[in-house]
């Protein structure tokens, strides 16, 4: 079956929210503790980490959640082009210079470039106009980052050759029940697969983050101010990278929002529920997810479900997590937005499986 194009599906100069996958070759566990081999990875789930965080602050593009697996990297990711057409030629420049440098220090963090440099850019129309595109799009970003972790990875193991199976899978996720949906599904990743009983202990995901940013915030009220703890975690909040999850659709909806902290795209949520009631919907669906699956949270679920206005079923939501990476395979959302949108190049109608339609249709 011939593959269907990226820009098929999303174009760079449109805002679209996309779940993208990655999956290392033959599934072997390069970022965790290979069992053919018997030698422990998990040190590279770290720097791949490390590696989102700085795409996060250079590029024109939200980093709404993400977990690295053993085997896999998951990221739910959103373009901005109306942000990145607000910058002005310099910051184009240099962005672009920092994600892709032309000299390191001796930590390996890029260098600041230089005039000459920054000129080299900005100096070019044909140069800045093709670079400021690639700043806002999903591709460029999955591009500099799987190539960066395969270098790395080949290096480590002085190997050569793959070390992804496939280009990455990608899924447009067009309205707010399948970016919920899709968010839980990448955020319990761990617990599925019984790596983790918890969402705290669920490392290197973005609801980890979240959680860690809210106690945080706990510890700065409950101590009187920022001044009496560590000013490290006063500065460098551990959701930094991550866009806000609370979208106020009245004062947010017309604003770029750019960030204040440097750290990430903007300021812009994605969903209409606060960050306390999403880890607290996570919490109860994994517990929920016990039945059939490889691992779950032990214990009684909270009562969140009344608190929040998705217009789904607790069946249909369950279903939706469990299964929402075979339920979708190139767009997903309601079937009146599935049946709506078209492609980008050719305007053809995308199919919704019958499954996900019937789970769908009333909500």
């Amino acid at each position: 079956m011939a593959r269907i194009a990226r820009d098929s599906q999303f174009a760079p100069s449109e805002m679209a929210i996309v779940h993208v996958v990655n999956r290392s070759v033959r599934r072997v566990f390069l970022m965790g503790e290979d069992r053919i081999s018997g030698k422990n990875y998990e040190d590279r789930k770290a720097w791949i980490e490390r590696r989102i965080e700085q795409l996060a602050a250079c590029f024109g593009i939200d980093l709404l959640c993400f977990s690295i697996l053993s085997n896999h990297v998951h990221l739910i990711l959103r373009q901005r082009p109306d942000l990145v057409q607000s910058w002005d030629d310099t910051e184009v420049a240099r962005r672009w210079l920092m994600l892709c440098p032309q000299k390191r220090n001796a930590d390996g963090s890029p260098c600041e470039p230089t005039v000459a440099q920054l000129n080299s850019i900005r100096g070019d129309s044909v140069k800045l106009k093709e670079i400021r595109s690639r700043l806002s799009d999903i591709s460029w970003w999955m591009r500099l980052m799987c190539q960066t972790i395969a270098q790395r990875i080949n290096r480590e193991d002085e190997a050569t050759g793959h070390v992804w199976e496939a280009r990455y899978r990608a899924v447009r996720l067009l309205d707010e029940s399948a970016l919920l949906a899709c968010a839980a599904y990448v955020d319990l990743n761990p617990i599925r697969a019984a790596m983790a009983q918890t969402l705290e202990q669920s490392d290197y995901t973005s609801v980890q983050r979240r959680i860690q940013a809210f106690k945080q915030q706990v510890e700065v009220a409950c101590l009187g101010g920022p001044s009496e703890i560590d000013q490290k975690t006063t500065e460098k909040p551990a959701d930094r990278c991550l866009a806000p999850i609370h979208l106020d659709e009245l004062r947010d909806a017309l604003q770029v929002l750019p960030s204040q902290s440097g750290y990430r795209c903007s300021d812009r949520g994605f969903l209409n529920i606060t960050s306390r009631q999403y880890i607290e919907l996570l919490d109860w669906t994994a517990r929920t997810l016990a039945a059939g699956k490889n691992g779950a949270t032990p214990g009684d679920a909270p009562h969140v479900w009344q608190r929040l206005s998705l217009g789904l079923s607790s069946e249909a939501w369950l279903e939706l997590v469990a299964n929402f990476g075979k339920l979708f395979k190139l767009v997903a959302g309601k079937p009146h937005a599935v049946d709506q949108h078209r492609g980008v190049k050719h305007p053809k109608r995308f199919k919704l499986s019958s499954r996900a339609r019937e789970l769908l249709s009333n909500s």
